[in-house]
């Protein structure tokens, strides 16, 4: 990856600190290696966030050091690449991340099968899932990807776009050959030929479309979920001082992005090795950043439409109950209040 080079200095570090402290969100200390150290007031020494190109939020954050310039020599801030809303959700249940960032279909998979998160923020509402062919393809709508293979990256919202779009297609999963891959390299197998199609990603797609010519045959941006940024129940009860601050950073990557859509842009070129031109392209039209980053009941309405999807394809063992139980208990937007009141 490029180095980011943009880096600008919260003048609210201090005073977001300090307002953590009086409103007495801290919480308690914690044992072992997460012991906060000697004289300091927040309850770990160290955490561990996801950044990824599908979040550009994410980027602002780490390029500005905002965390960094929040916690001080206090808490040490280790920053893990998230390829796709399934390896954030590996982070997550192994421990490997404190907070990540996933699609809101993504999420709520990893809920009903077990997993013990919760969205403590909305980063952005994207339409970044798409049906893909390359330039040359005979495939021209739905019906054409009967006995086709297609690529898609399982546990992530454009593979659930997939199954959203077969249903419209009046096909199911039987009707193709579902190679699972990740995001990048189902675009490979796109341009060399091994798939037929491609369920894309942002900004991998954007890419393709413009450096191979590759075309979505199928858009609906109503088959996309929302930018979750996620925690465990666990690190919310111990450290809610800490996911306090990085929602407050996520909404003050919010402010900066918004009015700052081409050095946005620019972050998103550098860390996904695309032209400006299509991280424009991203930033501009496919990621609606200008959104409430409180989640409630716009974000549950979206992944209650999804949900017999998730059910039928059989990827929940405990089926629709387990499903129900998620929805009913993966929003906590008390961080996200506060950081936005």
């Amino acid at each position: 990856m490029s180095t980011l080079t943009c880096r600008i200095v919260p003048a609210t570090a201090v005073a977001g600190t300090m307002a953590l402290m009086l409103t007495g969100c801290l919480a308690g200390e914690s044992a072992g290696s997460d012991a906060p150290a000697e004289g300091s007031d927040w309850s770990t020494s160290e955490v561990t966030v996801d950044w990824a190109t599908y979040n550009p939020l994410s980027l602002v954050i780490r390029d500005q050091g905002i965390l960094e310039d929040t916690f001080g020599d206090d808490v040490d801030v280790e920053w893990l690449q998230s390829a796709g809303s399934n390896k954030a959700n590996e982070f997550l249940r192994s421990g490997s991340a404190d907070i990540a960032s996933t699609a809101g279909s993504a999420a709520l998979l990893a809920r009903a099968n077990g997993t013990p998160i919760q969205v403590i923020d909305i980063y952005s509402q994207p339409e970044w899932s798409a049906i893909v062919v390359g330039p040359d393809s005979d495939i021209t709508e739905l019906s054409d990807l009967e006995g086709k293979s297609i690529a898609a990256t399982k546990g992530t919202d454009p593979y659930f776009f997939l199954l959203q779009a077969l249903e419209e297609g009046g096909l199911s999963l039987d009707d193709v050959e579902v190679q699972d891959v990740q995001h990048a390299d189902g675009r490979a197998l796109l341009d060399g030929g091994s798939v037929d199609a491609w369920a894309g990603l942002d900004p991998i797609m954007a890419a393709a479309e413009v450096e191979t010519g590759d075309q979505l045959v199928y858009r609906n941006v109503d088959f996309n979920t929302y930018g979750f940024l996620n925690s465990t129940e666990d690190f919310i009860a111990d450290h809610g001082d800490i996911v306090q601050a990085v929602v407050d950073a996520y909404e003050q990557a919010r402010t900066w992005a918004l009015d700052h859509p081409d050095e946005t842009a620019q972050l998103l070129a550098d860390a996904a090795s695309i032209d400006l031109e299509v991280a424009k392209t991203v930033i501009a039209e496919r990621s609606n950043l200008d959104v409430s980053g409180v989640p409630g009941d716009d974000q549950l309405a979206v992944l209650e439409v999804i949900a017999p999807v998730l059910v039928d394809s059989g990827d929940i063992a405990g089926g629709q109950d387990a499903v129900d139980d998620a929805l009913g208990t993966i929003v906590n937007d008390e961080f996200a209040v506060q950081a936005t009141e």
